[in-house]
């Protein structure tokens, strides 16, 4: 017998659907039980217990979850500080304005690194990839000690024309490494490789807010699904429909 488990975490309802394949056929077992707000792995057991089925008998477990969806949505997120080339701090605020009220939406916009953590150093690169000015590390190693006094979990390297070359971004991040207490640090060029500063910026941005919320949850989902017998893989969906294995879906 193979059994595979498809669980799905959403704002009120966790659903389980259990795939169990043998020599005499296939068959289905349904669960759905109230999602737990403060755990939501919990809710995740509930289902597998309501479906009688025990974690240690489970082949493959494939989650989908909006954890990171809602923690946007909800300004649930966590406290990022963002590093930037001189003079560029609110690009984040500022947009391009290409369409200041598209489609006659009106509103106000707020990014989701506030502007006093938001810092600058000295650095330029070209739009071909050239160095103008030189990265100051002495300013950067100064701008994560004063992010980390501020309380920022999370960092985000974002510098102008990092797409073209990132070799300002990359000798940020090994400075991060020596004195940053965790992993969650965003480089701009690494998920975004495309001109447009905002884009790339914002990009980063979310990334870096959601990215400690996501890797706690799973972190403790598989922890509790470890306790109770689990030893295979549990893969996350993706907004692409594929799936990316647990210990890779938060970085």
């Amino acid at each position: 017998m193979r059994r595979v488990a498809g669980i799905d975490v959403g704002g009120t309802f966790t659903d389980l659907l259990i795939h169990e394949a043998g020599p005499e056929g296939a068959s289905v077992r349904l669960a759905k039980v109230p999602t737990s707000a403060g755990n939501q792995a919990q809710g995740v057991l509930d289902a597998l217990e309501a479906a009688g089925v025990s974690p240690a008998d489970i082949d493959l477990v494939i989650h989908g979850t909006t954890t990171t969806t809602n923690a946007v949505l909800e300004r649930k997120t966590a406290r990022v500080g963002l590093i930037t080339t001189r003079g560029f701090r609110d690009t984040l605020e500022l947009g391009r304005r290409t369409r200041p009220k598209p489609y006659g939406l009106t509103g106000t916009f707020e990014p989701l690194i506030p502007r006093e953590l938001r810092l600058e150093v000295s650095e330029r690169m070209s739009a071909r990839g050239e160095v103008l000015t030189p990265l100051d590390e002495a300013e950067v190693e100064k701008s994560i000690e004063a992010l980390l006094a501020a309380g920022c979990e999370a960092l985000v390297i974002h510098f102008l024309h990092s797409y073209a070359n990132p070799a300002h971004e990359r000798r940020a991040a090994e400075i991060a490494e020596c004195a940053w207490p965790n992993a969650y640090v965003t480089l701009g060029h690494a998920l975004l490789s495309e001109f447009r500063e905002y884009e790339r910026g914002t990009t980063a941005s979310v990334n870096a807010a959601v990215q400690p919320i996501l890797d706690r949850y799973i972190g403790r989902l598989g922890r509790e699904l470890a306790a109770r017998g689990f030893e295979r893989d549990l893969l996350v969906m993706n907004g692409n429909g594929g799936t990316v294995p647990a210990p890779m879906v938060a970085r």
